[in-house]
């Protein structure tokens, strides 16, 4: 059974870095054909999807994210991470990590629980 986990401050101050670290169980990240995922769901508006980084390790952001979002990952922890830098109070959301054979939001088949993140002073 696969279980992904989501760790970091509840709380980032606007224009730091927002930094989520997603740790998975029961799968390797290096699993072939698996993508994985961050997806945020801000208070009101539709689940956006931010980023994934796949089993080779190659990235795909968001157009809208791009210039602010790094991905990396960490085989030797089976975990990978989200940094948005410059974040705003616009960004505060429930952030999601998920898996799945795309990287997509449809085509994740497990999911985190989220976590919440507030950009406040």
């Amino acid at each position: 059974q696969v279980q992904l986990q989501e760790s970091g401050p509840g709380l980032v101050k606007p224009s730091d870095t927002l930094s989520l670290n997603c740790t998975v169980s029961g799968k390797p990240i290096t699993a072939s054909a698996h993508y994985w995922s961050w997806i945020r769901q801000a208070p009101g508006k539709e689940r956006e999807w931010i980023g994934a980084v796949s089993y080779t390790g190659l990235v795909y952001w968001s157009p809208a994210l791009k210039s602010r979002t790094t991905i990396p990952r960490h085989t030797n922890k089976n975990q990978y991470t989200l940094q948005l830098r410059l974040a705003t109070p616009e960004e505060t959301a429930v952030y999601y990590c998920a898996g799945g054979r795309g990287a997509t939001v449809e085509k994740m088949d497990c999911w985190g629980k989220g976590t919440l993140v507030t950009v406040s002073s």
